[in-house]
């Protein structure tokens, strides 16, 4: 049975700085790529970041490059978000997903846009 456990999110002023985790188990953790997405209400969920099954390579949304990291701790099995310089437009819930094929290297842009194993969220909600 696959869990992802997010945690990490909380209240900020704009500027600053979270890293959220999200705790995998019930999968193997390092054939799968992972990804951050994020939903504000009344708008679809939105791939924030991914990262490849072997934490070799990034994919970023415009939005986010230069201020988040994406990566993937595998003797820990956790994928972490770091964030920097956050914005009042970073409000919304975090989901980490699980991509729905293994050893995805490519296209990482699709991670996770066909699985059905998401967290269950973490806030993060940014003042300005």
């Amino acid at each position: 049975q696959v869990q992802l456990v997010e945690s990490g999110g909380g209240l900020v002023q704009a500027g600053g700085s979270l890293r959220l985790s999200c705790a995998a188990s019930g999968f193997t953790f390092s054939t799968y790529a992972m990804a951050w997405f994020r939903q504000v209400p009344g708008k679809e969920r939105e791939l924030v970041a991914a990262i490849s099954w072997n934490g070799g390579t990034a994919y970023y949304v415009d939005a986010v490059k230069g201020r988040f990291a994406i990566a993937k701790d595998l003797a820990k099995n956790t994928v972490y978000l770091e964030m920097s310089s956050l914005k009042s437009g970073d409000t919304a819930v975090y989901y980490c997903v699980r991509d729905a094929l293994q050893y995805r290297q490519a296209a990482l842009h699709e991670t996770g846009k066909d699985s059905g194993s998401w967290g269950q969220g973490t806030q993060v909600t940014v003042s300005s």
